[in-house]
């Protein structure tokens, strides 16, 4: 990993808290908070309607790497809003701007970490979108950036804001089902095959440089852009970090558990064209040992059936599955139903004893509520989705992987951080970053 030169260069942390202090000062006179929308794909498209609708939410600015959807999005913003939003092609041109006092970042997840230390240290409160970082090291120095210069850093993790996701939790942790001894996660959510295209001449209004940041660079492909960034593992994290890191983390939640003391993953890329030039698995399953418990996750990108309690919905079945030693309990987005083994005379059924739906609150918008309301009162332990909880999640999806790339099992200790006894492994919780976009050893 590189030794370069970081954004610390750019700001000093007395600076950066200099800036913060007034800002806290001119939010306490106003309800609402500047915030920038840095990345302006379909999921930033999400992020422009949500705070559109947030009356604690100015947008102020937007940025992104392609001007056409620059300004597509400041017609939008200005559609919704009435007033049109400065435009900027770099996001350090947003982290150098004053008057944002929080940005917003539905990026590629190989700019996650690097776009949170750098907007840390220039006084900025983060939004980004999960998985909250592209590998293990990754995590930790955001948490670090996090907590050094005191900004509130939310994971777009967002069933953790989400009413009866918190309700079913609430009860497994109360022992609703028992000891729960097995946590499953799925992600059967069909995926086509992507195919082939030869590489291209950069599209006009492109900066090609800033979309790869971190990552190698590469030659113009239209496949490493747009949406299928996510099935190349210079950029994306296969789709148990793009859906099913959402799952991931409710399973983990549900399980109260850290990291596991061994993972094993193992798939591949099935029932598309030889030609397919998709680098990640589209069927995956992982199983994470605690010792005294266990959670597995299955990907499955083909046609697919229900499983356990969970329903097949728009096509897909995307979901958790508990097991205690009284019960079960099947949660999706539709709500959660809860099945326990009741006595009739000598025998024993099962019988379901709860069966609630989801409210009509949103998705996205009380999970980005909840972030203004710490953005205003200062206090990251108010974040549903503080970092410091959403990078465990993360990492479950990058054992995984590296389980899987490696093709073996692997012991894990979670005080370290490390693999036991797998230098080859280790190598991977890192890597090597292109200069001038290297995530910092000391941030």
């Amino acid at each position: 990993m590189s030794a370069q030169p970081t954004r610390r260069t750019f700001f000093s942390f007395a600076t950066a808290a200099a800036v913060a202090a007034s800002r806290q000062k001119s939010m306490a006179a106003s309800d609402k908070v500047d915030v920038a929308i840095i990345g302006l794909g379909g999921r930033g498209q999400a992020h422009m309607n949500e705070y559109a609708k947030l009356p604690e939410a100015n947008i102020v600015a937007l940025c992104d790497v392609n001007q056409a959807a620059l300004e597509r999005g400041q017609a939008l913003v200005q559609k919704l809003t009435g007033n049109k939003p400065k435009g900027y092609a770099d996001m350090r041109q947003v982290f150098d701007d004053k008057s944002v006092q929080a940005v917003s970042m539905p990026v590629p997840n190989h700019w996650h970490a690097l776009a949170t230390v750098w907007a840390c240290q220039a006084g900025k409160d983060v939004y980004i979108e999960k998985p909250a970082c592209h590998n293990v090291f990754e995590g930790q120095q955001m948490i670090a950036a996090a907590r050094k210069y005191g900004r509130m850093v939310q994971i777009g993790s967002q069933s953790r804001s989400i009413d009866h996701k918190m309700k079913a939790i609430r009860l497994l942790h109360e022992g609703i089902i028992g000891k729960v001894y097995l946590a499953k996660g799925l992600c059967f959510k069909r995926r086509l095959s992507i195919g082939h295209k030869d590489d291209a001449p950069i599209p006009a209004g492109l900066d090609w440089d800033k979309f790869l940041g971190p990552a190698p660079m590469r030659p113009f492909n239209e496949l490493r852009f747009a949406y299928n960034w996510h099935w190349f593992w210079d950029t994306g994290n296969g789709d148990i970090g793009n859906q099913g890191v959402h799952e991931m983390d409710i399973a983990r939640w549900g399980l109260n558990r850290g990291l596991p003391q061994s993972v094993t993953s193992s798939g591949g890329k099935y029932y598309v064209p030889a030609n397919d030039d998709q680098e990640t698995p589209n069927t995956q399953m992982s199983t994470f040992n605690y010792g005294d418990a266990e959670l597995m996750f299955e990907v499955r990108g083909g046609i697919t059936g229900p499983e356990g309690g969970l329903e097949i919905r728009g096509g897909n079945t995307i979901g958790n599955l508990f097991y205690g030693n009284d019960g079960w309990m099947a949660v999706d987005g539709a709500g959660f139903q809860v099945y326990k083994g009741v006595m009739n005379g000598k025998a024993e059924k099962q019988e379901k004893i709860m069966d609630e739906t989801k409210s009509a609150a949103g998705d996205t918008g009380p999970h980005m509520a909840n972030f203004l309301a710490a953005v205003k009162s200062r206090d990251y332990k108010s974040l549903h989705a503080d970092v410091e909880i959403a990078v465990p999640s993360a990492d479950l999806c990058h054992l995984a992987n590296t389980s899987y790339r490696l093709k073996r099992a692997l012991k894990f200790d979670e005080a370290t951080r490390k693999y036991i006894g797998d230098e080859e492994a280790n190598k991977m919780l890192t890597r090597n970053y292109r200069s001038p976009y290297v995530v910092p050893e000391k941030v």
